[in-house]
């Protein structure tokens, strides 16, 4: 990056990099493994034969507590029976933008959607083993509803979280970082011109870059916490026998750098030859990459990976218009 940059000092103005997408995980660690749920089952004593009420009992709580909530504040709430449905796209739709509230937290924000379908989820299941004639609690991957909040964090812009509403209630939170760069902005009070994911114009790049860099020093477990509270704000009533908070990964981080011209001219100069060194040194192991297959920066996929790079596109308007690349409908199959 720095020697594309140098070489063409003359037509950039500058570069933009930073967080550009964030996924966390949320996990209550003790009830992750099944030494840990044994050990909770224990402190607020709860037979092994009882579990599945005890969990049944605690399933509803969350959902409920959340549809109140929502009902209060008079926010929607949408189930959606699909899954191939844009939740994103939805919530954008609804969203009205409001005053914010005295106080502070995400409930200042000015809308939110709650959606429910059923997806992978882990949890746990109790077996008879056949030998000892017991029964054993089994970790498993099952489906189940899942809870969405779409909503304008104060910090982070739009946003949404879900919760997985069966016990033990796995948090994921996605933050988009051109999204949570517009809202330092904003808070700066700083110009600029925004479209879709990319910043067209900036006032001030430098100090743009300098906003961004702050979020590396960002507050997560106070910030992510504050999330989890508003997506389950009965935990503590529920774990008050045997509290636990959750413990935060990372499980998608995408680090983008944004160059930015002076003019058009000179990046459509440029396109070509990055079109053609695209076409040529992108390959399917790093789309496998970046979908998260195990693949090592050398390439060389390893011989027991089970996987393929497919596309059903059958029309695409073609990349490169300045060459003559042709109409959309005469487009090769992808």
């Amino acid at each position: 990056m720095e020697a594309f940059v140098s070489k063409h000092a003359d037509d950039v103005i500058g570069t933009l990099s930073g967080f550009d997408r964030l996924v966390f995980r949320g996990t209550l660690r003790i009830l992750a493994h099944r030494a840990g749920m044994m050990a909770y089952l224990w402190a607020v004593q709860v037979l092994l034969k009882n579990f599945a009420h005890h969990a049944e009992a605690l399933t509803k709580q969350p959902r409920e507590a959340s549809e109140q909530a929502a009902r209060r504040t008079g926010r929607p709430i949408r189930y959606l029976p699909s899954g191939v449905t844009n939740k994103e796209q939805i919530a954008r739709e609804i969203a009205e933008p409001a005053p914010a509230k005295a106080g502070g937290g995400w409930h200042n924000a000015r809308a939110d959607l709650h959606s429910h379908r059923c997806e992978v989820c882990h949890t746990y299941e109790l077996v008879r083993d056949r030998e000892s004639k017991h029964m054993n609690l089994v970790p498993r991957l099952r489906k189940c509803p899942h809870l969405y909040h779409y909503d304008f964090h104060p910090v982070f812009g739009f946003m949404h979280a879900r919760i997985q509403t069966w016990f033990p209630f796995s948090i994921q939170i996605r933050v988009n970082g051109r999204e949570w760069l517009a809202r330092s902005m904003d808070a700066a009070r700083m110009k600029y011109v925004r479209r879709d994911n990319c910043f067209t114009w900036l006032k001030d790049p430098k100090r743009a870059q300098q906003l961004m860099d702050q979020h590396l020093r960002a507050a997560w477990p106070e910030l992510l916490n504050g999330i989890a509270r508003d997506l389950s704000p009965l935990h503590d009533t529920m774990f008050q026998a045997y509290p636990m908070e959750y413990y935060w990964s990372a499980y998608q981080t995408e680090w983008a750098t944004d160059i930015m011209f002076w003019d058009t001219e000179s990046l459509d100069r440029l396109f070509p030859g990055l079109l053609r060194h695209g076409l040529t040194t992108f390959s399917s192991p790093d789309v496998m990459r970046f979908l998260g297959r195990n693949v090592p920066p050398s390439g060389n996929i390893p011989p027991r990976l089970m996987a393929e790079v497919t596309s059903d596109v059958k029309r695409r308007p073609e990349a490169c218009p300045c060459e003559g690349g042709g109409r959309a409908d005469q487009a090769p199959s992808g």
